[in-house]
């Protein structure tokens, strides 16, 4: 595993919101805004010039605040870790992307991951600077992501999320519950065998978790069970809806909870990565309709196998 000190290629911004009352400079909003950031690292970037407005005029730790308007920075960390698995560019045209994002690796900068994102990445391999998702896949999860490269049309793309018009299937892979392996090994297990799982989801406790909360259903998956080998299982999981974390919910609160999954049923304590041990969900196939062309997409990777 290879670690460098790195600072974000691209920058990222923040909309200074329109509070009462206004703080008096940007710097007393950053230094509150971004509070798990040390006072003295932001101070030091603002002065040495790592802050500005859109048109690039710097912002100090003096400059009045700018109610809406955009503060640029760059994200720092003072080690990133290098993700060793290679992005595949499986469609491109004049208006977007579609490619394969492996294992471990962010869509976009998060956590000690600042140019190690899939959008940084893609960035360097086409030379297109204003690639940008139209959705998001968790970093722990591979598999297809949909991204634009004309910014005059990138709405377009990510209303077909919005809309429920894009369907995506993934692959995942599970141990059965013991009812389901006993009825396998007597022959009596049919397959594809499927599931339509419907609950609430809400915030647990970190913040970043998912759990199953009293009230009206607002997820909504569709599983199947397609193949068995031993005690492991291969299923399809088609979200109907896009709720954080709502597959590896769907699937824990079956009792099958996915192959190396750190934070269900159980949350394990923070680590390095270990890049022999991904979790075993992927974004296997995407279907849908180009907004621009009107040419019916549907792009595949390859699969998990139980072989």
């Amino acid at each position: 595993m290879t670690i460098n000190t790195a600072r974000a290629a691209q920058p990222s911004y923040v909309v200074l919101p329109k509070t009462d009352p206004l703080p008096v400079t940007v710097a007393e909003f950053l230094l509150q805004h971004f509070s798990q950031i040390a006072p003295e690292v932001w101070m030091q970037r603002l002065r040495k010039g790592k802050v500005h407005w859109k048109n690039g005029e710097l912002i100090d730790e003096h400059t009045p605040y700018r109610p809406l308007a955009r503060a640029y920075y760059y994200r720092e960390v003072a080690v990133e870790t290098k993700v060793p698995f290679e992005e595949v560019i499986l469609h491109q045209d004049d208006n977007a992307i579609i490619a394969y994002k492996p294992h471990f690796l962010p869509v976009t900068p998060s956590g000690n991951y600042v140019n190690e994102c899939l959008v940084h990445r893609l960035r360097i391999k086409t030379g297109i600077d204003t690639i940008a998702p139209a959705h998001r896949l968790d970093k722990h999860t591979a598999g297809i992501v949909l991204l634009t490269t004309n910014p005059e049309v990138r709405h377009q793309y990510h209303n077909l999320f919005i809309e429920g018009k894009i369907r995506k299937d993934y692959h995942a892979l599970a141990q059965l519950t013991p009812e389901l392996s006993a009825a396998h090994q007597a022959g009596n297990l049919n397959l594809p065998i499927s599931w339509t799982v419907k609950n609430r989801l809400g915030p647990a406790s970190p913040s970043f978790l998912t759990q199953l909360v009293e009230g009206e259903p607002n997820s909504h998956s569709e599983i199947q069970l397609i193949a068995i080998k031993a005690d492991m299982g291969l299923f399809v999981l088609s979200p109907i809806t896009g709720k954080t974390h709502q597959l590896r919910v769907h699937m824990q609160s079956l009792g099958m909870p996915l192959v190396n999954d750190s934070f269900y049923p159980e949350l394990q304590p923070k680590g390095p990565e270990d890049f022999t041990k991904p979790l075993k969900l992927l974004a296997q196939r995407l279907r849908f309709i180009d907004p621009i062309s009107g040419v019916v997409r549907d792009i595949q990777c390859q699969g998990f196998s139980l072989d």
